[in-house]
């Protein structure tokens, strides 16, 4: 099997060079955000934003995931339920960083995660996966970029679709990279045979050209 291990820091653009790479080299990709993230749309349904051990137990207690491919894009369904459309709102981005670390949760997707590495030559994308999920991936890239090159992205990104200003974005931004780089559960760090490309200066065609020369001559 060929895995590829993508790691990073929001807004350095993990899975639009997860979704590069797959296309180029015909592989699967799994977007490991969007578990954790559809979990968190799950959560906000049944405890709203109370964020409590208790709460997430009983979540886990009889959770389901399922990834499906409908038309080639990713869906994830929690217990049934497809939260498509509303993973990216920016109160669930802030609310998967706070579930995230349980490790209830993390063991739920690391399961799902490694499953789907074992069926298909595959692209997975997330904040662990060099380290935890699949640290014998044939490849490994952890990218990094300047918080406010990151923010615009990511303003850029959802300004049409959500009212919210630069500065929060940033601010926000700032939290989710501490919280993400301090929990004690697998905190985001680059593996130790990770490749770091900082993608501040980069085009997105420079990032998966260096990437696929990386990968075809390795």
């Amino acid at each position: 099997m060929l895995n590829i291990a993508i790691d990073g820091y929001v807004g350095s653009g993990k899975s639009t060079l997860a979704n590069e790479i797959a296309k180029k080299l015909a592989l699967k990709k799994l977007d490991t955000g969007a578990i954790y993230r559809s979990i968190a749309c799950e959560y906000r349904k049944n405890f709203d934003f109370l964020i409590n051990a208790e709460n997430v137990e009983r979540l886990v207690k009889n959770l389901k995931i399922e990834v499906v491919f409908e038309k080639g894009v990713q869906h994830v369904k929690i217990n049934g339920n497809d939260y498509f459309h509303h993973i990216r709102e920016e109160e669930i981005s802030i609310l998967t960083s706070q579930i995230s670390p349980y490790i209830s949760i993390r063991d739920k997707v690391l399961a799902v995660q490694r499953e789907f590495a074992s069926k298909y030559d595959c692209v997975i994308e997330g904040r662990d996966i060099g380290t935890v999920v699949l640290p014998k991936a044939n490849f490994k890239f952890f990218l990094t970029g300047s918080e406010e090159v990151r923010a615009q992205r990511r303003y850029d990104q959802i300004k049409d679709k959500q009212h919210i200003s630069f500065e929060q974005i940033l601010k926000d931004l700032k939290q989710r990279d501490y919280n993400d780089t301090h929990r004690k559960v697998a905190p985001l760090i680059p593996a130790e045979d990770a490749i770091i490309i900082d993608t501040t200066n980069l085009t997105l065609e420079e990032t998966v050209d260096k990437c696929i020369d990386i990968i075809k001559n390795g």
